[in-house]
């Protein structure tokens, strides 16, 4: 774990390496049986949730042992660390469509393991990360009490703390659809191009205002980009925001705001390089940098990783919390 800030001229490319890259593969989307309910199936489903929850009966008297679950979830990243930020996409992705003005989206009812909702532009790939965890809730949902809901918002807390990053609050509680009408509408997770810096920030704030987010926490949560890479076959841009793409630190924003990024010429899409043409940033986030009341909380994060990491959390927390209701405090880590 890196516990102090990093220095935007300190950091070291050779440590991107064939490993850490999250390569997608062109595989069929998992096949999920999701029937359409009536809506009387529908009122029986909602009212086997128990209407008072503790810590000892979630689901039909039963609690998984949910620092089993977590171990397992951190041994898949263990032994293949450039899966963990896949996993914490998988966690965002199945949070980020709520709309608080309608109800609908957000991670209550687990709907992102629908074929429907994978083949959702911005969740290309993403099939892969719900295969990976089928095995553990096989493993452990013995008795009904283990929801796919609760299992992708754990397993992005549980990628986020095993990649160096804060240990997450995190609840259970969340009882998964079996209706394909339950999918959201496409379109609701952030593009990273809207033509201009300006119109791109009117629509990072339209998007994140529908979640109820402010601009504090649009620049938190924007520092995930500190994971991973894009991928040309599943969004068109291509590349690692940081060296470092497994591990969860603040180097992102230092990188951001203390290296000259330029056009890349080469690529199908406008994104931006370093001057060594090894890293790349969207145009998403250069306008984090260009609107003045983003780029303070840029310039926060860049020098104090502790600040980073607490925000981080409380809005990660509230971002897979979105939508959800009766959860249940839990010890997972």
């Amino acid at each position: 774990m890196i516990n102090a800030p990093i220095k935007a001229k300190d950091y070291i490319y050779k440590r991107v390496a064939k490993t850490a890259c999250i390569v997608p593969i062109a595989i069929a989307a998992l096949s999920v049986n999701a029937k359409v309910l009536t809506e009387e199936e529908r009122q029986l489903q909602q009212n086997q949730r128990p209407e008072k929850y503790d810590t000892s009966a979630i689901f039909n008297g039963n609690q998984p042992d949910y620092k089993a679950v977590a171990k397992d979830i951190a041994e898949i990243i263990a032994n293949k660390p450039d899966k963990g930020p896949t996993l914490v996409r998988l966690a965002w992705h199945s949070s980020g469509t709520y709309d608080r003005i309608t109800k609908t989206g957000g991670s209550q009812l687990g709907t992102i393991r629908f074929n429907e909702e994978l083949a959702h532009g911005a969740n290309a790939g993403l099939d892969l990360a719900v295969s990976w965890l089928e095995p553990i809730y096989k493993k452990y949902n013995m008795k009904n009490d283990l929801s796919y809901a609760d299992l992708y918002t754990l397993a992005g807390v549980v990628a986020i703390k095993t990649l160096g990053g804060p240990t997450i609050p995190w609840s259970a509680g969340r009882l998964d659809s079996f209706n394909v009408q339950d999918v959201t509408p496409d379109g609701r997770l952030p593009d990273a191009d809207k033509g201009s810096s300006k119109d791109t920030a009117t629509h990072i704030r339209s998007i994140f205002g529908r979640m109820g987010f402010d601009d504090q926490e649009i620049v938190a949560l924007s520092g995930a980009h500190a994971l991973g890479r894009c991928h040309a076959t599943a969004s068109g841009y291509i590349g690692p925001w940081t060296p470092t793409p497994t591990t969860f630190n603040n180097l992102y924003y230092t990188l951001l705001l203390g290296l000259k990024w330029t056009v890349n010429p080469k690529t199908s899409k406008l994104q931006y390089e370093d001057p060594t043409k090894k890293l790349m940033m969207l145009p998403s986030d250069l306008t984090l940098i260009e609107d003045s009341e983003f780029k303070k909380y840029v310039e926060i994060y860049s020098k104090d990783q502790k600040r980073f990491f607490n925000d981080f959390a409380s809005a990660f927390q509230k971002l897979e919390e979105l939508g959800t209701s009766n959860l249940t405090s839990v010890t997972w880590a």
